[in-house]
């Protein structure tokens, strides 16, 4: 080979590897010209219910109706799509050669453009790179249509399209235009309505309902014709389908569960999410809160909010978190399900079984129900009035607030407060010192939200399900493992207590058959401003609120008065149990209870009951109301032992309750016998007869100014279990007066500390210091 030939063959290598370098180059350019996201846009937030059906939606940031892209694309739409845009779209390979050389022919010979050639595969990649038209850009769209073609297949191509085709207006995408257009999913669009929206996005701007309707519904015509004529529907759903009027405007998407739309759009924007709630619940749901809302309006109650949850499932099955979400009233828009609310008397309930499940408490022991001051905190019942001492399950039923605070008081306020925390109350954020006692009265805030769930968890103890917080979502993702809290014993204890709270029919629920227990609880706030209701049977949890979300208070707002009635129609409304909690196994033991102290049998316990209790219970204090009392054979006195020998006596058993606990008592309870006095001569009562009611031991009181700016008067009160008795006050070693019957005395002290002195007819004296400032 010459040199000439050696250096021509040398220029060819050169020239190939070029021509393969730039080849390569060109195929790698091919293979990465397609954006890894087609379509970079936003997109609506919508939320449907378990079975798929709208609840609602929110606009996409950029002011569009666009819902999330489908996955799918209806039949009908297809064949209307396939048979108006592109015949061809199963046999080219994203550009249709006979299109693009009809199109350009039609152009040229009419001088203008008329007809782009396009496929549904081009048309798909306009869409997404939404850029004006000219040669150039066709060109870069034939290109990027042959290369969709090779990542995704027909069906996604098509969804594609179909999701993001402009229908008029702010309406982009076919869901919206089928909820928008004609109120109702795409998949049951009728052949009329596929057929107008195929046509509609091929000159949006040009025809829709508002203008050029007659050139719409002509184009519409035609489509079914085409339809006809090549047999994809016959000739009665032909003529039934061009019949069909066009929509006359806009329909608005459902407003269904507004809030927790709402909140999804904040949390989750931009998603098609599929929430666990039940339509039709939702919305019998939401027409009884709005009902209900129109009543409590006439007391300017404005804001209701109810929250259902199915137990088993642990799942939300109705959401309202407020009423008159369209109105622009003050409150309405507020999600009260989220919002921190004064707990009022909701709590009892969780710190009841606390103390059952610690062993630190029987369920029908004996409480007070007296006047108490603790470094100025002064507890009152709902009623104002004191009944001395109630059962622990009877306090929790009727709800009294003294016996609460002093079972808070030996179970300790830090213990409660991490036990709350642990039961899902987020919103104990400050430390128990900053709620104290108060914290069993409503001194803390929680969520309806909280609240309801740690009842729902109760519910599932019994029924051995798993302790999570519910959920809203229908997802895949499994629930992380997290430690139940409640334990089934002292849970169905507690539910024995719930199911004795009187309901607002005012009927004996029992004697009905068709009536089945609920375990629930009222609460109402201090000053009247948070009014609730929570209830549960093993099919449901259901939570309700009702006040103002702007904290105004209002007299009537009491949770037995409007939160209870709400809560049991929707049990009423809801498919019923129809058997309740069974009673949990292997858990408890039997114990001989004393029946009128509810502690444990004493030896001198006579009336006794044998219960079920917890084993922990068994560690609790022995019945401490009954002991021996030795008496005259008539019974009228009792005898000591220096008397014993010289007449004939009784010996007896007999239930003593300390002198305050006993004044209040016998009010109550007219069976109640008090000690009979000693008999004269006999000796000292070593039992003390009376106690101060107030002040108690160490208080600190400030004296109110009188209406003319003098100072104030401090009433004091004592009881003694002799009500026929004369006591002699003394007020710092200085005498002031007697009384009789009512031991009760107005005092005017010194700013200091003071020492009250009562001395009865018998010589027994109690004594107090007390602190005015």
């Amino acid at each position: 080979m010459n040199i000439k030939s050696a250096n021509h063959y040398k220029q060819l290598s050169i020239n190939r590897k070029v021509i393969l370098i730039v080849i390569t180059l060109l195929l790698i350019g091919y293979i990465f010209c397609l954006p890894s996201q087609l379509f970079n846009v936003s997109y609506s937030t919508v939320v449907a219910d378990r079975n798929g059906e709208l609840l609602g939606a929110r606009i996409a940031s950029d002011g569009q109706w666009r819902f999330p892209p489908r996955t799918t694309t209806p039949e009908k739409v297809k064949q209307c799509l396939l048979t108006f845009e592109d015949k061809h779209f199963y046999y080219h390979w994203g550009v249709n050669p006979l299109s693009i050389g009809r199109a350009i022919y039609q152009n040229l010979k009419s001088k203008r453009i008329i007809s782009g050639g396009s496929t549904l595969t081009m048309q798909t990649i306009r869409l997404a790179r939404n850029e004006s038209r000219t040669f150039g850009e066709k060109f870069i769209e034939i290109l990027l249509a042959t290369r969709l073609e090779f990542r995704a297949s027909k069906e996604e191509i098509l969804s594609m399209y179909v999701s993001h085709a402009p229908f008029g207006g702010n309406v982009v995408g076919l869901d919206a235009a089928a909820w928008r257009y004609f109120g109702h999913p795409a998949e049951d669009l009728s052949w009329a309505e596929s057929a107008m929206l195929a046509v509609l996005p091929n000159a949006p701007s040009m025809i829709h309902l508002s203008k050029g309707r007659k050139a719409l519904l002509d184009k519409r015509n035609r489509l079914l014709k085409a339809l006809y004529e090549k047999n994809t529907i016959d000739q009665s759903t032909y003529e039934l389908a061009i019949s069909e009027p066009l929509p006359d405007e806009p329909h608005p998407l459902p407003q269904v569960a507004p809030h927790l739309v709402s909140r999804f759009y904040q949390e989750q924007n931009g998603k098609y999410l599929i929430s666990t709630l039940d339509k039709d619940l939702q919305v019998q749901i939401e027409n009884l809160a709005e009902r209900w809302s129109n009543e409590f309006n006439r007391s300017d109650i404005r804001n209701l909010a109810i929250l259902v949850i199915d137990i088993s499932t642990n799942q939300v099955a109705a959401y309202c978190g407020n009423v008159h979400f369209g109105q622009k009233q003050t409150g309405n828009q507020v999600d009260v399900i989220q919002a921190p609310r004064s707990t009022g008397s909701i709590l009892k309930p969780f710190l009841y079984y606390a103390m059952l499940q610690e062993g630190s408490l029987l369920p029908h022991t004996l409480l007070p129900d007296i006047p108490i001051n603790i470094n100025g905190f002064t507890p009152q019942n709902f009623s104002l009035q004191f009944e001395g001492a109630v059962p622990a399950s009877e306090a929790l039923a009727r709800s009294l607030n003294i016996p609460a605070v002093t079972m808070l008081q030996r179970y300790g306020v830090p213990k409660f407060h991490n036990f709350l925390r642990q039961v899902g109350l987020k919103t104990l954020n400050r430390p128990s010192s900053h709620y104290g006692l108060s914290l069993i009265l409503g001194g803390a805030e929680a969520t309806l939200w909280d609240v309801t769930n740690a009842y729902a968890n109760m519910g599932r103890s019994l029924l051995k399900l798993p302790q999570t917080r519910s959920t809203l979502l229908i997802s895949t993702e499994k629930a992380t493992d997290e430690p139940d809290i409640f334990q089934p014993g002292a849970v169905w204890q507690t539910f024995d207590a719930l199911t004795e709270v009187n309901r607002p029919e005012e009927i004996d629920w029992k004697s009905i058959p068709s009536m089945h227990p609920v375990a629930w609880k009222t609460g109402t706030s201090y000053g009247f401003r948070d009014a609730w209701a929570v209830g549960v049977t093993p099919r449901y949890a259901v939570g309700v609120w009702v006040g103002n979300a702007t904290g105004e208070g209002k007299p009537g707002l009491v949770g037995a008065r409007t939160a209870g009635p709400v809560l049991f129609e929707i049990f009423n409304l809801l498919p019923s149990s129809s058997r309740w909690f069974e009673r949990p196994t292997g858990v408890f033991v039997e114990a001989e209870i004393c029946r009128r102290s509810g502690h444990l049998k004493s030896r001198f316990c006579e009336e006794v009951d044998t219960m079920l209790i917890l084993p922990a219970g068994l560690k609790t204090e022995a019945c401490p109301y009954h002991h021996p009392v030795t008496l005259s054979a008539d019974e009228t006195h009792r005898i000591y032992e220096n008397c014993a020998n010289t007449e004939p006596t009784i010996q007896k058993s007999w239930f003593t309750l300390p002198p305050v606990w006993e004044w209040y008592y016998r009010q109550h309870h007219p069976e109640y016998s008090p000690l009979p006095p000693i008999k004269p001569g006999c000796g000292e009562d070593s039992m003390q007869p009376m106690q101060f009611i107030y002040p108690p031991m160490n208080a600190h009181i400030a004296l109110p100014k009188q209406m003319d700016g003098s100072k104030g008067f401090i009433t004091v009160e004592l009881a003694h279990s002799n009500p026929n008795t004369t006591i002699f006050w003394h007020l710092d070693e200085t005498y002031l007066t007697q009384t009789q019957d009512f031991h009760k005395i107005s005092l005017q002290p010194s700013i200091g500390k003071h020492s009250l002195t009562a001395v009865d007819s018998e010589g027994n004296s109690v004594s107090t210091t007390f602190f005015v400032k």
